[in-house]
């Protein structure tokens, strides 16, 4: 104050408002009720909410949360219980492709003893062999996945 004086609800203030608690010892006792309150924070799934301040804390206490997630997925990515979703899709597609070239070969390789078997022109055979497959991949072509 002007006199010399202290008005100290207003130093306080002050020094609470400039002070990392992370880097003082009384810090340490309080900071539970703010890990407490910046947690209340976030939603349910983990993401961030709207905190009602900005301060160190709260953005340290997120940053802290997002390193355990973090830390958590890839101690699931090395013990095997996720997979790499490009590499995942790329199998699936490889796969679909190999079942289509299969079953666009396989009227060549069944219509003469399918003709021979039941006495009809093996040329007639495989037309409409190849007719109803090509019909029936089209079909299945319509399939859209969905990865969510």
């Amino acid at each position: 104050m002007a006199d010399g004086s202290i008005d100290a609800a207003r130093a306080d203030a002050e020094w609470a408002a400039s002070t990392d608690p992370a880097q003082s010892t009384l810090g340490a006792r309080t900071r539970p009720a703010r890990a407490r309150a910046t947690a209340a924070a976030f939603a349910d799934d983990g993401a961030p909410g709207a905190p009602t301040s900005n301060s160190y804390a709260q953005a340290r206490t997120a940053n802290e949360v997002l390193k355990a997630q973090h830390h958590k997925l890839r101690i699931a990515q090395l013990r095997g219980e996720l997979i790499d979703r490009q590499q995942a899709v790329g199998q699936v597609f490889a796969l679909a492709r190999a079942e289509r070239d299969a079953w666009l070969n396989w009227p060549a390789r069944i219509s003469s003893m399918l003709a021979a078997e039941l006495g009809i022109d093996p040329h007639a055979m495989h037309i409409a062999l190849e007719r109803e497959v090509r019909q029936h991949l089209s079909e299945l072509g319509d399939f859209v996945a969905r990865l969510e």
